[in-house]
């Protein structure tokens, strides 16, 4: 630290003493006409005697990233948005503005003019003719400017960790490049983009514990929401057919490398479809996204190819856990159930429905297992109270969960549309809330009431955007892939 303070009483006399000659260090608005990488593909091809016998002038403004003294003489280079250039000051060309040049730091931020050429070791290089200061640096760059490693201060001081690590800036480029393939695609098809309440009443739409607030001026407690599917539903009794939003969601769980307590979602809504539809749909639409923005459906994710060439598979969640050694006998029953999981060190609470037990011996036996894409289907109506049961099995309901990599990317049903039936469901999410689960529903009169005028038949579904993104740019970590993730309090110096 001291060492660091040290470095930054320095900038501040460099600071003091640019502005005792009049020199003001921070700028204001500066018209340059080119990028980096404009200028390195422009120009890649074109010899060092082309560009001596051309004054070819050109103009850009970026941050000192490095920087030589060789007295009368300096090179450095300069990352814009797009990339880095090489600079090259020499005092018989900037002349009196030469003095300058011992003021600036790494990490200033410059603009300037000059003409292009090639150095001895043939890199393109920028002479400079004339340069401004933009923003001076305070603050040191990490580690003497070779990049921060620390994976905690990355997180917390994401501007350092854009500015150092190119490959950290390029994952939210892809990141952007995501959102709007996924656009393109429900545009393509007829969705309209929508926008629902952040803040409701009453949290809904998923299980899940929510985080609640006050609104002073109504005098009501109000929840962030932990899904947008009631009121986009409500658009659906309105007459709209195909709705989406892309959207933030909360919800008061633990933070992993697959959680945050802010995320964002995709969701979205299709009247007179079912959820064998949106299988189909979610193919496509995975594979749309992945060949715009990535060029393969073949993906590398930590030491694995992730195939995404459709058909997926897919697979009961009954069959799942048999196939990885859960015996059939305890799927019936709940107090079997509770003993198989004990004995196999899975921790359940004691208000746990069978399905809930079941799911959680699901996260613990099958999950690790499923690399590859496949959908889980048919899940217990208790860990579905949105969702419409199979016909044939009332126990179950036409739902599927798409896993990769061990994770679930999308959940998705036949949306239950019966009035009746949802009332009742809620009733027993309210019991089980009751008994302890935070995690439960509450009672929605007025989603019951909009179910009341009509909702045609209809398919919806959630896809996690973050985990999309972990996916098609081989992150580990769903902090990797979210500009300003949650993190504990910063601790302070003693």
């Amino acid at each position: 630290m001291e060492e660091i303070n040290e470095l930054i009483a320095q900038r501040i006399k460099k600071l003091k003493e640019l502005r005792e000659i009049g020199i003001e260090p921070y700028g204001r608005s500066f018209e340059y006409e080119n990028h980096a990488i404009e200028i390195h593909k422009k120009y890649s091809d074109t010899t060092k005697e082309e560009l001596e016998n051309h004054h070819i002038a050109c103009s850009i403004a970026g941050r000192i990233i490095s920087l030589r003294d060789f007295g009368k003489a300096t090179f450095a280079h300069i990352q814009d948005a797009t990339g880095k250039i090489q600079i090259y000051l020499r005092k018989d060309i900037v002349k009196e503005k030469y003095s300058l040049v011992k003021k600036l730091d790494i990490g200033d931020i410059i603009g300037l003019k000059g003409r292009l050429f090639r150095t001895k070791t043939n890199e393109l290089t920028i002479e400079v003719e004339d340069f401004v200061f933009l923003s001076k640096s305070i603050r040191p760059l990490p580690e003497k400017w070779h990049g921060l490693k620390d994976v905690e201060i990355r997180y917390r001081q994401r501007y350092v960790d854009l500015i150092v690590n190119p490959d950290v800036k390029e994952t939210f480029i892809k990141r952007s490049m995501i959102i709007k393939a996924i656009r393109d695609f429900l545009e393509a098809e007829g969705f309209i983009e929508v926008e629902t309440p952040m803040m409701q009443p009453i949290p809904g739409g998923a299980t899940a514990k929510p985080f609640k607030t006050h609104h002073n001026a109504l005098g009501i407690d109000l929840y962030l929401r932990i899904a947008p599917e009631l009121y986009l539903k409500r658009l659906l009794v309105g007459g709209f057919e195909r709705v989406y939003e892309l959207n933030r969601n909360f919800r008061n769980e633990g933070i992993s490398t697959k959680h945050n307590p802010e995320f964002s979602m995709l969701e979205f809504y299709i009247a007179y479809k079912d959820y064998n539809y949106l299988m189909s749909f979610t193919e496509n639409l995975i594979k749309y996204v992945a060949e715009k923005t990535i060029g393969t459906l073949k993906i590398p994710y930590d030491d694995k190819i992730i195939d995404l060439t459709p058909p997926w598979e897919r697979k009961s969640m009954f069959d799942a856990l048999k196939e990885y050694g859960v015996p059939e006998e305890i799927f019936n029953n709940r107090e079997n159930a509770i003993n198989w999981a004990k004995e196999n060190n899975i921790s359940i609470e004691d208000n746990f429905s069978l399905g809930k037990i079941l799911d959680e011996i699901f996260k613990v036996k099958v999950e690790p297992n499923l690399i590859q894409p496949i959908f889980i289907t048919d899940h217990p109506v208790e860990l579905s109270p949105l969702a419409k049961r199979k016909p044939e099995n009332p126990n179950l309901t036409e739902r599927f969960e798409l896993f990769i990599t061990s994770r679930e990317i999308a959940n998705a049903f036949s949306e239950l549309n019966d009035p009746l039936e949802q009332r009742q469901r809620f009733i027993e999410q309210v019991e089980a809330k009751a008994r302890g689960d935070e995690e439960a529903h509450l009672m929605d009169e007025d989603f019951v009431r909009a179910l009341e005028y009509g909702m045609p038949p209809a398919a919806g579904e959630g896809i996690g955007i973050d985990r999309l993104v972990m996916l098609l740019t081989n992150s580990q970590s769903i902090r990797d892939v979210i500009l300003f993730p949650q993190l504990k309090p910063e601790k302070k110096d003693t």
